[in-house]
């Protein structure tokens, strides 16, 4: 079991890999550093195998098929989370493996957007998505993380162990974020300075797409985890929909004693039932959800202990 495993997921990271490990080793020389090669065709993992990186491949296309696959693999104390396109400092792993190691704290959040985010991205829309996602999140699900999207992270052994990964793509940062908050899981946010891309480097997100998938992963984690708020709406808004239509036909039934159009009512009055039904779904659903945090600390229970035989078998290899 490692004390520090640094993990960083590459997809043609060539012009910058290396300078990720070598400052790495520098900043954190007792940290098993791990790169995740995901189908690269640069030669990105031959470099961070010569920078002096524990490389491994993952033939899933998608960051958070890599996650997953890192998550499975590796055991350690404290798990730091960054990506390989050096945009990330690594002076501030220290600062945020602390945070794990002595406050016990489950998820570091690198908090690019206090700081330099806003100035250094020069991508398109990307300043006004990242704003979005972060004030949706924070509202829907009342928390108080200050980047949602950051790949800059930092785990406990028990997040790691307990985090179902769901998402096979760029989504993945917004799944642990609205994770950690459902399961009241202890969340600390880190200011970090933010820098570009280097000159030759290219982004692998796609704004349109993979913000789309951001979006309804945001929209399907709400469904899950706040049923009540989600059918609720759609209730409401089915309850509105329908009182619009069915108005007209009662004002006219109660001047003349005829109603005009029949067909409308019926369909109001099925619409009315979905509404009831969605309701009642939401209040169904909040049990189950319940229940599934109720089974979650279980599973913290059972992480805890597989943790501690972990630490002991390793003072035992230490002794020996």
């Amino acid at each position: 079991m490692d004390k520090i495993a640094v993990l960083i997921p590459c997809y043609n990271e060539s012009k910058t890999i290396g300078k990720v490990v070598s400052d790495w080793k520098k900043a954190l020389p007792e940290a098993v550093i791990y790169v995740y090669d995901n189908n690269s065709t640069d030669g990105t993992g031959r470099i961070a195998r010569e920078a002096g990186a524990v490389v491994r491949h993952e033939y899933m296309q998608g960051k958070g098929n890599v996650i997953r696959r890192m998550f499975r693999e590796i055991d350690a104390e404290v798990y730091l989370m960054v990506d390989g396109d050096d945009t990330y400092p690594a002076e501030y792993g220290r600062q945020m493996a602390d945070l794990v190691l002595e406050k016990k704290v489950d998820m570091v959040v690198g908090d690019r957007l206090s700081s330099t985010y806003f100035t250094e991205n020069k991508r398109r829309f990307h300043n006004m998505g990242n704003s979005l996602v972060r004030r949706s999140i924070n509202r829907l699900f009342k928390s108080n993380i200050k980047d949602i999207m950051t790949g800059y992270r930092a785990f406990s052994y028990n997040f790691v162990k307990t985090f179902p990964v769901l998402s096979k793509g760029f989504e993945i940062e917004t799944e642990m974020s609205i994770h950690a908050v459902d399961k009241n899981l202890f969340v600390e946010n880190v200011i970090i300075e933010y820098r570009d891309r280097p000159q030759g480097s290219e982004s692998k997100l796609n704004t349109y797409s993979d913000g789309l998938r951001v979006l309804k992963t945001i929209a399907r984690l709400y469904r899950i985890y706040k049923p009540m708020g989600f059918y609720s709406v759609l209730a409401a808004l089915l309850t509105a929909l329908s009182t619009v239509f069915l108005v007209p036909v009662l004002v006219t039934f109660f001047k003349t004693g005829l109603v005009p159009n029949f067909p409308t009512v019926i369909v109001c009055g099925f619409v009315y039932l979905a509404a009831i039904i969605s309701f009642f779904s939401g209040l169904l659903l909040t049990s189950v959800a319940q229940q599934g945090r109720q089974n979650f600390e279980m599973q913290l229970l059972h992480c805890e202990e597989r943790h501690k035989e972990l630490d002991s078998l390793k003072e035992g290899d230490n002794r020996e």
